[in-house]
């Protein structure tokens, strides 16, 4: 079994935070980074325990979003020496004071202080990088020395999904059937048969042309076919038994005089009373007046012909009905034809295959068709939804069409499919895409942390994505 990925990118948003950070005699720690709606927040904790301030001096700790050639200050923090709080003071104003500085003098600010900003966002901050700017001012609020750290990043979080497509292993030989019924009539307790009778020519045509929609396929060769005849209840057993094998007999000399199959190829079986088709018209006939009887009776281990007699006899009108309605549907001929298929190994030829008669191709060759095309392009999600149609109940063509419906955002097949998928690794970590995609994320989690524990390395990176995504929206509801 192989597989590959694809990844698809679909912005969703993200939030970062950073651990401590020290800059000189200032720790910067709890940093969070938040878009909330229109606005980013930051917030943090700055420790000022260790700072000393000299006389005339003071310090700027300016929060700075830059990315590229953009930036933003934030409203800063000024702790100012004794000197120079006392001539802030007297002068009344601050050269910060348009940026809304907070001040404090040395020896009354807080050891920790708790800073909280809220700006509107603009869509440049994506991508953004929060620094820290600590400026050493002198008495003439000249700038004696800068120095930055970087304290965050803050990038819209990207749900970049690797959806796996699985090969299937190839098919030894690739025996296919076809089948249907035909109800062929007989003149009474007769066996031979007459296509002009009634509507035999188009009940015989029925199997005729489904022979030759295989046996006149150069890429097919016809492997058997199977006919079995039933006959109805009425009538002895013995008859019955004698009627149902030999107008069978009589059907399979038919074909073989318009086939020349060898002997081995058409094989006949017979059951002489058809009591599982008359049950289910019973069943399926609640205006029968003693329906329910009448199923016990057929429920019953009596002796076919005393069974038939019972209800004869008992329910006269119900048999009447019966045997007017059911019993001639109960006549028929279940045929089935097997065939083989050609393999193809080429992938020019399969794709040639696959827009003729995709019906001809394996799950294995419909996937290496796949491989000629984009991963999710119109062409490969065809081919995979394709697929899923042809073998609808197949665990590998239900796991890959759920990846193209997730790709897609066609949640509603997604999930029809992966009901049908199984319960491997493969499965789980796709169903953690799903809940990815759908916004479910702590369900998302849970599947990425089972799919990685069972052996699916990728779900590493998904179950870090969705930990991001799941951070964002917590505080973007």
């Amino acid at each position: 079994m192989k597989r590959f990925l694809y990844s698809m990118v679909a912005l969703v948003g993200f939030m970062t935070a950073a651990s401590a950070q020290q800059l000189q005699e200032i720790g910067i720690s709890d940093v969070k980074v938040i878009k909330n709606g229109e606005v980013m927040i930051l917030d943090m904790d700055i420790d000022l325990t260790e700072l000393n301030v000299r006389n005339r001096r003071s310090v700027h700790v300016v929060p700075v979003i830059r990315n590229g050639a953009d930036s933003l200050r934030l409203s800063p923090i000024g702790i100012y020496s004794r000197g120079r709080y006392i001539n802030y003071l007297r002068a009344g104003e601050s050269v910060f004071e348009d940026l809304g500085e907070t001040v404090y003098k040395e020896g009354e600010a807080p050891k920790v202080l708790h800073y909280r900003n809220t700006v509107p966002y603009e869509p440049w901050m994506d991508g953004s990088q929060v620094s820290i700017l600590r400026q050493t001012c002198g008495c003439c609020q000249d700038v004696m020395s800068e120095e930055y750290a970087s304290i965050a990043e803050f990038a819209i979080p990207v749900f970049e999904p690797y959806y796996m497509y699985i090969q299937p292993e190839a098919e030894f030989e690739k025996v296919r059937h076809l089948s249907g019924t035909a109800f062929v009539d007989f003149v009474v307790s007769k066996t031979d048969i007459n296509p002009s009778y009634r509507n035999n020519a188009f009940e015989l045509n029925k199997i005729i042309a489904t022979i030759d929609s295989v046996k006149n396929d150069d890429d097919v060769i016809v492997k058997h076919i199977d006919l079995k005849g039933f006959a109805s209840p009425e009538s002895p057993y013995d008859n019955n038994t004698r009627l149902a094998k030999g107008r069978t007999e009589a059907l399979k000399k038919y074909v073989q005089e318009m086939y020349h199959f060898e002997d081995s190829v058409i094989r006949t079986s017979s059951e002489p009373e058809n009591w599982e088709g008359l049950r289910a018209y019973v069943a399926a006939t609640p205006a029968l007046s003693n329906q329910q009887a009448v199923l016990a009776i057929i429920d019953t281990e009596m002796e076919p012909d005393a069974k038939e007699m019972k209800i004869k006899t008992q329910y006269p009108e119900d048999y009447r009905i019966m045997l007017k309605d059911s019993y001639p549907s109960l006549r028929k001929t279940d045929y089935r034809i097997e065939y083989s298929v050609n393999t193809y190994t080429d992938r020019d030829e399969i794709i040639r295959v696959f827009n003729t008669a995709p019906n001809k191709l394996s799950l294995n060759e419909l996937y290496v068709a796949s491989t000629a095309y984009e991963p999710g392009s119109d062409e490969f999600n065809l081919i995979f939804e394709t697929a899923v149609k042809m073998y609808p109940m197949d665990p590998i063509a239900n796991l890959n069409a759920a990846s193209v419906a997730i790709s897609t955002k066609d949640f509603k097949k997604a999930e029809k499919y992966l009901v049908r998928a199984g319960d491997s690794s493969y499965v789980i970590y796709t169903w953690g895409l799903y809940h990815m995609a759908t916004g479910d994320y702590e369900t998302a989690i849970f599947k990425m942390q089972n799919a990685y524990e069972g052996g699916i390395p990728e779900a590493a990176e998904m179950l870090r994505q969705c930990e991001k995504l799941a951070h964002y929206h917590k505080y973007n509801n």
